[in-house]
């Protein structure tokens, strides 16, 4: 006879603690970790099913299409703990909202997107995310330098324009790792992340065949820029701000108006 233990009992308790007080950070993690994990063993079950070859249309798959399902689920569980990490080892608190944006990135991209078809059922969802992830990564990028540029225990002052230019490449840099992901992948397992083939097998060649790739770059380059460009004027803004600041006395240390 199954019975409850004390700590399942205490998970659940744990999780309507989290809905009761709205801890969506903890919230929108466990939906991803449950549907990451659902998605890996729905994709298991319909690899030993699933057809070989190359897709005919859209909403046919083929083995290599529950493997890539497969692969990007486990890859998702692997960077879902790097906010952790990141705050663990180095000591930083990443606030909150940009995790729950991050866990909703990675919802939106793996299981909407790869699981349930959104690529190819949503028009344009795949620009969508880039643009999404582009701005996202020069908020973490922009914020991590900014963290240790401002903190006491490290001697380092950095210029506005210094952090805004390290920001802009680090989302670059991300991206083109997953461009590079997305290649070796296809490589490897004869998938069309990278868009190089239609649905049937014909073979794109020359500027057809990279569109998809340079499209993605481009958009991670337009989108982090307009985030890290923002951030600069508001480092300005607040460094002037706080210039004045240090200016003006206190009200009770300015000298009285003679009559």
């Amino acid at each position: 006879m199954f019975c409850w233990g004390e700590n399942d009992l205490d998970f659940f308790h744990d999780i309507l603690h989290d809905i009761k007080h709205r801890d969506w950070k903890k919230i929108t993690k466990l939906l991803l970790f449950i549907s990451l994990v659902l998605s890996m063993i729905y994709a298991v079950v319909r690899l030993v099913q699933a057809p070989s070859g190359v897709p005919v249309e859209i909403d046919v798959k083929v083995k290599s299409d529950y493997v890539l399902m497969l692969l990007q689920c486990l890859l998702g569980l692997v960077v879902m703990a790097i906010p952790s990490i990141v705050e663990r080892r180095l000591s930083i608190d990443i606030p909150n909202n940009m995790e729950v944006v991050y866990f909703i990135f990675l919802y939106c991209a793996i299981y909407l997107g790869e699981v349930h078809n959104f690529y190819y059922l949503i028009p344009y969802w795949d620009i969508v995310l880039h643009a999404f992830s582009g701005a996202m990564l020069g908020a973490v990028g922009f914020y991590l330098v900014y963290y240790f540029n401002e903190a006491e225990q490290l001697n380092v002052e950095l210029s506005p324009f210094f952090i805004s230019l390290f920001a802009f490449c680090f989302s670059l840099a991300c991206g083109a790792v997953w461009e590079i992901y997305e290649f070796m992948t296809d490589a490897v397992l004869g998938t069309n992340m990278q868009k190089f083939m239609l649905v049937g097998g014909t073979v794109l060649s020359g500027h057809a065949a990279i569109r998809d790739t340079m499209t993605d770059l481009m958009v991670d380059a337009i989108s982090s820029l307009v985030v890290t460009l923002f951030s600069y004027f508001t480092i300005l803004k607040d460094r002037d701000e706080a210039k004045q600041h240090k200016k003006s006395p206190p009200a009770d240390l300015r000298p009285a108006n003679q009559e």
